[in-house]
């Protein structure tokens, strides 16, 4: 900023230039390898030279013209080197390596555009989902594509003047790359072949009758559709929560807007369901006569055998399943006072805040010990006797360990003098936590053995969920405790009296779980900043930095939410549908409301990577993206593994 120093002697504004100019000649010479042929750099040699010859001068004490007018050359010519040095500093900045951007985005898009193309085999009546890649490997199309891309590649990496991150990998790998986009591309091909085809003959054949779609399903397209949307706003991406929270109210007023029609109108304004979309469902009293789910016992007799239609029910039931999503919408309301998250109301006082302060901290003690007991209370009637003991000890391990850190106080103790790291306390929970999930792994294992064995699959299904119900409550910070146990009573409201009663149809049911899941991802107080990330989660019962464990609790504390909720969707499907391909139209409609958003948003970083808040605001929320997939991906491998395990028995 030289109007700064402009009225200083010209000796001090040269020597205020030169170090200015000093300053960003290193920082060129660290960023260019060939930072002497840049125009910048040279100017700046130029500039010391007369600079050099102006020192000279004004030590022989030279105050005449000559003098001021090559100060006044000087000055410009420095002016001049800042602002060349200043642009190819930019320039190296803000270079992207456009070309492996590209190669990605086409990569991600053929995934998705193959997983919408799949959307009515998948949802279909026999729920197939069949992408053959190796018939495209055989066919004329993939090798032209090959040859096609395997030039580009050699084009673009001889042409460009500074290294990509696919010209740097060896050939094996990037031909590897270039196979799998060929063959990706032969397969969405095949795909829209196959649907030109199977759309000619319908226009041909066409059906007898035509379904129309349910207000939720309409509900979840243009939900799904809106958050994808936003994310081209840097102000929606600070603020997401807010969309989270909105969808999930509306989602409440539209359930509460079924359950009344059709407790009080019948079936004159029952909507039409669409075929094979429902039937998941249809005759699940019949299927699970004899054979209860574990203690609790899901009794599904007294729910009328037409799903659309809640006349049968009667007395507290009724009441019940009426006020269900009131009880749903003030339980989300109680968690947004809970934690204020993202950035416009962030630094506003919360619940959170006045629980942690060391003022409160008989209050938070109390509050802990109450939602530990009301997390055994929701999980264990469906766990067996040995799960049940472990997750009493489990939960009393984890108030222990609360204590020893200094979070909570027990009832005898004044003061938390005696502060620990909780080292023992925390792997005595572990080992609850690795006892309940072996418990369930075996239940689960069981039925490979025992043909039919749908009791021990459904135990053990629900033993696993609360092993990992049991490992969030260890690793989520105290004041977040009654977070869990407000997902827990929400998952049985809902079950209870809202999905069981109106039969939904899986794929409904899926996105309310992933919907819910999200929204509870903001509960807990995330956000898509980096500063929200609770590290202190990969430190529990660890007395050293280990790099795999810490990764592994600090991912599951921060997605906990999401986790937690799809694995009460494997126990809801299993258990309560009859149709073996309900937990594959789960798994697809699942992995396809997941994906659709991370494509997008690529596409969306990838346009706007010159924006101003691209590394402040795009940058982090598509790292939380990039985690979030993963995420999914191996929730998607747990749907598959069940998926196979109730096949084969």
């Amino acid at each position: 900023m030289f109007p700064v120093v402009e009225g200083r002697p010209m000796r001090e504004q040269l020597r205020f230039l030169h170090l200015n100019t000093v300053q960003l000649s290193k920082l060129l010479q660290e960023n260019v390898p060939s930072y002497e042929k840049e125009p910048g750099f040279e100017q700046f040699k130029v500039s010391e030279r007369l600079h050099g010859n102006w020192i000279r001068l004004y030590l022989e004490e030279n105050n005449s013209e000559v003098l001021f007018n090559l100060g006044a050359r000087v000055r410009r010519q420095y002016l001049d080197a800042l602002r060349t040095l200043r642009l190819s500093l930019s320039k190296r900045a803000a270079q992207y390596d456009v070309y492996s951007m590209a190669a990605g985005t086409a990569l991600v898009l053929e995934v998705l555009a193959l997983l919408l193309l799949s959307v009515p085999q998948a949802l279909g009546s026999r729920a197939e989902l069949d992408v053959p890649l190796l018939s495209p490997v055989c066919s004329l199309l993939f090798y032209l594509l090959l040859l096609a891309l395997a030039a580009l590649h050699g084009a673009v990496c001889t042409a460009a003047r500074s290294s990509c991150y696919l010209c740097s990998l060896p050939w094996l790998a990037a031909g590897g790359a270039m196979a799998l986009t060929a063959a990706l591309l032969c397969a969405v091909v095949s795909a829209l072949t196959r649907t030109f085809a199977s759309g000619t003959c319908l226009s041909q054949n066409p059906p007898q009758s035509t379904s129309r779609w349910s207000e939720l399903d309409l509900l979840s397209f243009l939900g799904t559709v809106g958050h994808v949307l936003s994310l081209g706003a840097s102000s929606f991406i600070e603020e997401e929560h807010q969309t989270w929270y909105f969808l999930i109210n509306t989602l409440c007023l539209a359930l509460c807007h079924q359950i009344y029609r059709n407790c009080f109108l019948g079936d004159d304004c029952a909507p039409q369901r669409c075929p094979h979309m429902g039937e998941e469902f249809d005759g699940v009293t019949v299927a699970l006569q004899g054979k209860r789910a574990g203690p609790e016992g899901w009794e599904l007799s007294r729910v009328p055998a037409d799903p659309s239609s809640l006349e049968a029910l009667r007395g507290p039931e009724r009441w019940m399943v009426l006020a269900s999503p009131w009880l749903v919408l003030a339980c989300c309301r109680l968690l947004r006072s809970l934690n204020q998250t993202g950035v416009q109301w962030a630094h506003r006082p919360d619940l959170g805040h006045w629980l942690t302060s060391s003022d409160h901290k008989a209050e938070l003690s109390v509050l802990a010990a109450l939602s530990l007991t009301m997390i055994f209370v929701l999980v264990q009637k469906r766990c067996s006797l040995t799960s049940k003991v472990a997750m009493a000890f489990g939960l009393l391990g984890i108030y222990c360990y609360r204590a020893a850190i200094g979070n909570v106080l027990f009832p005898w103790q004044q003061d938390n003098k005696d502060i620990s790291k909780g080292i023992t306390e925390a792997r005595f929970v572990y080992v609850f936590v690795l006892g309940i999930l072996f418990t369930g792994t075996k239940d689960l294992l069981k039925t490979q053995i025992i043909a039919a064995d749908f009791t021990a699959r459904t135990v053990g299904l629900w033993e696993i969920y609360s092993g990992l119900v049991l490992l969030a409550a260890l690793l989520l910070r105290p004041h977040n405790l009654p977070v869990l146990v407000l997902s827990l009573a929400i998952q049985t409201i809902m079950t209870q009296f809202i999905w069981r009663p109106l039969r939904h149809n899986v794929t409904e049911v899926t996105v309310m779980h992933y919907w819910f899941g999200q929204a509870f991802f903001y509960f807990q107080g995330n956000s898509n900043s980096i500063a929200t990330v609770d590290i202190s989660a990969g430190f529990v019962g660890l007395d050293a930095y280990m790099e795999i464990p810490a990764m592994f609790l600090t991912a599951f504390a921060t997605y906990s939410g999401p986790v937690l909720w799809a694995s009460h969707l494997v126990n809801f499907l299993t258990s309560e549908a009859s149709s073996s391909s309900a937990l594959s139209r789960a798994c697809f409609c699942y992995a396809l409301i997941c994906s659709t958003p991370v494509s997008v948003y690529i596409v969306l970083v990838t346009s706007l990577r010159y924006h101003l808040f691209i590394w402040s605001v795009f940058s982090p929320k598509l790292l939380y993206e990039g985690m979030h997939l993963l995420i999914t991906a191996a929730v998607c491998i747990f749907f598959t593994a069940v998926d196979q395990t109730n096949t084969k028995s």
